[in-house]
């Protein structure tokens, strides 16, 4: 949920409390946050009016009814303009040939295995989508998957990636990428959880559903009935628009056997399920190189040396907060902020110092952590 929704939500509940309207504004406020719905929005309205032209209400009261409409106008204002990025982004179709988009998939650092599963799915639809042109027999297999893993493998990325070569081969209609979470897919009533659903299935259709933590749907005891409406909308879905829908769930490996556990039609919705490994030291050292070169930076032996060592530790510790390709964008993110502020003292500084990060770059970044 982001900060607008969660304002106007806190907002309304405050205004709630001090008019005594036994929930109904704070659920108006969930509605429209959940739903964007006109009749809400205008009912809401309404009670901000009464509120503030009441003369028998206290300034506090009139305080916070004119604090909820500017939440309200903020949270739409906010709305509206994610809409029309989400527009701009969805009219700029890749135009990138089938060989380009593989080129993609096979140049990802590490994830053999990986690379070699999809490599081989991609094969086989191509050739049953073939054998249905041809009137031959072919297999009716979902194309929804299941990615397990741990943080920061490439599972987001690695999505993206295959449902642009399912649009190229003609399996999906758009090929567009929508991911989601929880909070994008549970209402705050029921009943409502339903039809939020419906709406996300409605976007993705003919592209492909990211759920990212698909676990996080299911895990809270305290809105069981929630997840189990969310589950059973989407586990329908699965089936119904099995043609033109692609659903990606992805997660951390063990959670996301109970996902699966958790509704006895689920899994059987997912043929093809893919084990994402962590990075090694070498891998994270090769990733953290190629954004230096594509960003046009070189690193100097000595700073080379000292970070080949530390992804050497981290991999071997392998702690709580070891987040694979995140820890080598993370690093790459902080030597380029520290080379900034070095550079931007020396006066005419030539283009090797304009490119070159050292070993005080990476020093800092110990510091600052």
């Amino acid at each position: 949920m982001n900060k607008y929704s969660q304002t106007l939500i806190n907002n309304a509940s405050k205004l709630d409390a001090l008019t005594d309207a036994c929930g109904e504004i704070t659920k108006l406020a969930n509605i429209i946050v959940d739903e964007h719905s006109r009749t809400a929005t205008i009912s809401l309205l309404k009670k901000i009016s009464e509120s503030v032209n009441n003369s028998k209400n206290k300034n506090e009261i009139k305080r916070i009814a004119q604090i909820v409409n500017v939440s309200l106008i903020e949270f739409y204002g906010y709305y509206t303009i994610q809409e029309m990025c989400k527009q701009t982004t969805e009219s700029n179709e890749d135009t990138r040939t089938l060989q380009e988009l593989l080129n993609e998939l096979n140049t990802l650092v590490g994830l053999e295995t990986v690379k070699a599963k999809v490599n081989d799915l991609i094969a086989y639809q191509k050739v049953q989508k073939l054998r249905r042109e041809n009137n031959l027999h072919s297999s009716k297999n979902t194309l929804h998957l299941a990615f397990t893993g741990n943080p920061g493998t490439g599972k987001t990325t690695v999505a993206r990636i295959v449902g642009r070569i399912y649009k190229q081969i003609g399996l999906l209609s758009k090929g567009h990428f929508i991911e989601v979470s929880r909070t994008d897919l549970i209402a705050g009533y029921q009943g409502q959880t339903a039809l939020k659903v419906k709406k996300v299935i409605e976007k993705a259709k003919g592209g492909v559903l990211f759920i990212d933590e698909a676990y996080s749907i299911t895990e809270n005891d305290h809105s069981d009935s929630y997840g189990r409406e969310c589950l059973t909308e989407l586990t329908k879905a699965l089936e119904d628009y099995r043609d033109d829908l692609v659903v990606i769930v992805a997660g951390y490996t063990e959670p996301m056997e109970d996902f699966f556990k958790s509704n006895p039609g689920l899994k059987s919705r997912f043929n093809t399920f893919i084990e994402f490994p962590d990075y090694t030291a070498e891998q994270l050292e090769k990733i953290l190189l190629s954004l230096c070169q594509k960003n046009d930076y070189v690193l100097d032996n000595n700073v080379l040396a000292v970070i080949r060592k530390f992804f050497e530790e981290s991999v071997s510790k392998k702690d709580k907060n070891f987040s694979n390709g995140r820890l080598v964008r993370n690093i790459y993110d902080d030597l380029v902020m520290n080379h900034a502020r070095r550079v931007v003292s020396i006066e005419n500084p030539t283009k090797e110092d304009l490119s070159k990060i050292i070993k005080s770059d990476f020093d800092e970044i110990k510091l600052i952590n």
